[in-house]
């Protein structure tokens, strides 16, 4: 990398990072992707859905044209990552929890209505290939030691294969090195929480007998547990057990992983032929900045949450969509630097709420004293009988219910999730979205100004809407207006997209 504040670096090659490295090389931006491991994809993970919001995301992103080995696959734009991973992930549109809480999601306004079961080594194998054909650069068996800043970009100290030392200059750095983040120790922030779950166990074994349900999820008496398939005959299984605290370097058995399982769900299903198994901790903790000057934490890197309801990847995906166009302008001169504020303005809290719901819904698993069980039944009752209540539950779970913060006086869209809206001839705004660029969604055709065609893409709705909409590359509302006139629609263009 070259000692220009045009260079973006990016520690991790998770799935926060690789969406943000394939986001960034695809506008344009020279972006290098350090990671400490070796050049492969790992099994080793624990994230098996994704959510509606995420969907959603990727839709917004074409497919890769070619494969990693270099193949074609398919013409530009006529499908999305949302579409190949649907081709090989399965769907799943109702979520239990407890036995008794059924979260139906077929009523999601949103064009997913379900969550996608899928492995992330295939997530991070889609966003791999796309980065690497937008032009982003890899630097694998690469450990960050240290970084300074100024007033220019960051120098970053970085030890190679074989222990070899230097230092790279980039003008912005982003952390998505998860919950041990080198990146975050070094610009001092600390990471306030708790280890909440200890002694969970993870193992992938074989089944003699399939187990009901595409997701097994529940608790019972001092267990819990979760199955979920990998596609290859395999299941990942993670399990606790309480009074069970052991380290996490403490060796894991068969024995152990069917015993808990048995005591959570009635029955081992049989497990045999373990390839797989370890013990980690299951933290809540949150990064009370997500951005230090030049440099950025996204992902696990500034926040981790327990495994309840899936989120963390998810919420992780989102960063990224938020952050890489916000630095995608900056670095192309379009936009003001403060516009980078607002990424801690707009994620930190639904960092916040996603720490406090998966909390949440965790404690009611192991509730034990009979005040939490009744609290639990209460809960699921609720939940089951009221619609408007589970209706917004599953909003928050799935990560399209939240919405950004706006001006005093905006327009009550502003900040908001926009849907995916059919457009005149044919298209869905989301297929717009593709190009990564602003999308004016109008009541009457115009044009776009031909200094911004490469910023902003112009529509008009299929049906006779009034209202008049500015749509961020990430799919939320960065302005509307009721009935705009020409001026008015032409300011907020020059104010959001730039000149």
């Amino acid at each position: 990398m070259n000692g220009t504040t045009g260079h973006v670096a990016i520690v991790g090659s998770g799935p926060t990072g690789l969406l943000l490295a394939g986001d960034l090389a695809a506008a344009g931006v020279p972006v290098t992707v350090l990671e400490k491991r070796p050049h492969e994809i790992s099994n080793l993970s624990r994230a098996f859905v994704l959510h509606a919001r995420t969907l959603e995301q990727l839709d917004a992103r074409p497919s890769p044209t070619t494969t990693l080995d270099g193949r074609a696959s398919r013409a530009p734009h006529s499908r999305s990552l949302a579409d190949d991973l649907e081709a090989i992930g399965r769907p799943l549109d109702h979520l239990l929890a407890f036995g008794r809480l059924d979260l139906d999601l077929g009523s999601l306004p949103s064009r997913f209505r379900h969550v996608l079961v899928l492995p992330q080594y295939e997530i991070e194998k889609a966003l791999a290939e796309r980065a690497v054909e937008a032009g982003a650069a890899f630097r694998y068996d690469t450990e960050v030691t240290g970084l300074a800043q100024d007033a220019d970009g960051v120098t970053v100290e970085v030890r190679g294969p074989e222990g070899r030392t230097q230092t790279l200059r980039a003008g912005y750095v982003v952390g998505a090195d998860g919950m041990r983040s080198a990146v975050r120790q070094a610009v001092g922030l600390p990471f306030p929480g708790r280890s909440v779950l200890r002694s969970v166990v993870l193992a992938d074994v074989r089944l003699a007998e399939e187990p009901p349900a595409l997701l097994t999820v529940h608790a019972a008496g001092d267990a819990f547990a979760f199955l979920a398939p990998f596609g290859d005959g395999y299941y990942r299984v993670i399990g606790w057990r309480r009074g069970r605290d052991l380290p996490d370097h403490e060796p894991v058995d068969l024995a152990e992983v069917k015993e808990i399982t048995r005591l959570a769900l009635g029955r081992d299903f049989g497990m045999h032929d373990a390839r797989w198994m370890s013990r980690f901790h299951s933290d809540e903790r949150q990064a009370p900045a997500y951005r230090v000057g030049r440099v950025f934490l996204a992902g696990d890197a500034a926040h981790v949450h327990t495994p309840a309801g899936g989120q963390g990847m998810n919420t992780g995906l989102q960063d990224a969509a938020n952050l890489s166009w916000k630095l995608a302008a900056v670095v192309a001169g379009h936009a003001d630097p403060a516009l980078l504020d607002t990424y801690q303005a707009e994620r930190h809290p639904v960092g916040r709420a996603v720490l406090r719901s998966s909390g949440g819904i965790i404690r009611l698993a192991m509730a034990k004293r009979p005040w939490t069980l009744a609290a639990r039944s209460v809960s699921t009752l609720f939940l089951n009988a009221v619609g408007p209540a589970r209706r917004a539950l599953a909003a928050q779970v799935t990560g399209i219910g939240y919405r950004y913060p706006a001006p005093r006086g905006a327009h009550r869209l502003t900040g908001t999730r926009v849907p995916d809206v059919a457009l005149a001839g044919g298209g869905r705004l989301y297929e717009a979205l593709r190009g990564g660029r602003f999308v004016l969604i109008a009541p009457e055709p115009c044009a776009a100004d031909p200094g911004r065609t490469g910023r902003l893409t112009v529509a008009h709705w299929a049906s006779d809407r009034r209202t008049t909409v500015l749509v961020r590359p990430d799919g939320y509302a960065a302005w509307a207006a009721d009935g705009a006139d020409p001026e008015r629609t032409r300011a907020a263009i020059a104010a959001h997209v730039g000149g």
